[in-house]
């Protein structure tokens, strides 16, 4: 990472510490610091500074810290908005050509074509503008889940740092589940309950930031299953477990042979049975699996 990026780090570090002590004394020296270093759309996704920002926005009660927080995290949302924002910040300041003069003419020209290809958008992989606008809908019951989805693609703050809009990207999920159940009954329901805990889940932020991000389209996420959805580690967990499942389905079609040769490490009886499988490459040793008869303990020996 390069030393803007390095310096961005240590400010979001000394920022956190404040917030965890609730002592927000010096944050405003950090802020101006923050300031005068040129930001990029890279950094601060990498280091996910505006989440920093927005929580001693939060703690601090001090104005002119609420103030420039305020300041930095808007000027970093045009960053993630791209050069168009900037555009239509120097057009409110110039001052408007008279109505009849050639360059009116071509102003007018151009925000007709502006507005024809902001009705007919190119194709684009970023999920906000080819994914279409959710519909709104009058049903109470939709509008609620919208918002619920909504607060839990909040959680953690994500949100600050990426630029996404919750309540449309919530809108979204919200009309791909309505889309595929017709209805809001039970089904959609729980569809519903089962995205909000997963993006709420705190061992689990990857998937929240992948919705915010675009990389899981909300139609894609509205249908993804419990075990596409689970963190790295479950899934790991889960892998294991059905290895050593299928271990032991082995050891029990062989049946295994009976030996006084292990001492069982819990009951220290010596009357085991053992069975050896190729768990690794064909070179390497097999792997001996011990079973104790006696009190039912199962270890390894490698």
């Amino acid at each position: 990472m390069s030393s803007t990026g390095d310096e961005i780090i240590r400010i979001a570090k000394k920022m956190e510490r404040m917030v965890q002590k609730k002592n927000t004394a010096g944050a405003l020296d950090l802020l101006k610091e923050l300031k005068s270093l040129p930001m990029t759309l890279e950094l601060l996704q990498s280091t996910r500074i505006g989440m920093s920002v927005n929580a001693i926005r939060k703690q601090s009660g001090e104005e002119d810290v609420t103030s420039l927080a305020k300041s930095l995290i808007k000027s970093w949302k045009k960053l993630l908005d791209g050069p168009s924002a900037d555009l239509e910040e120097k057009k409110k300041d110039q001052p408007a050509p008279a109505q009849n003069s050639p360059e009116a003419r071509e102003e007018s020209s151009s925000t007709n074509f502006g507005v024809l290809k902001e009705e007919c958008p190119a194709p684009s992989d970023d999920f906000i503008t080819s994914f279409p606008r959710a519909p709104s809908t009058s049903d109470s019951v939709r509008i609620k889940c919208r918002e619920l989805l909504a607060v839990a693609l909040k959680t953690g703050d994500d949100h600050v740092a990426i630029g996404a809009d919750v309540d449309e990207l919530g809108a979204q999920i919200e009309e791909a589940v309505f889309q595929e159940f017709k209805n809001t009954d039970a089904k959609y329901k729980n569809r519903i309950r089962s995205r909000i805990a997963n993006l709420k889940d705190a061992k689990n932020p990857n998937l929240r930031r992948n919705v915010l991000c675009g990389n899981i389209a909300p139609d894609l996420f509205a249908r993804m299953s419990a075990e596409e959805m689970a963190s790295d580690e479950l899934k790991e967990m889960r892998k294991n477990l059905t290895k050593e499942a299928i271990r032991e389905h082995q050891m029990a079609r062989t049946g295994g042979t009976e030996t006084d040769l292990f001492t069982c490490g819990k009951c220290k009886k010596k009357n085991c049975t053992y069975t050896q499988v190729q768990t690794r490459s064909a070179d390497e040793p097999m792997t001996t699996f011990v079973f104790c008869n006696n009190c039912g303990n199962r270890w390894k020996f490698c």
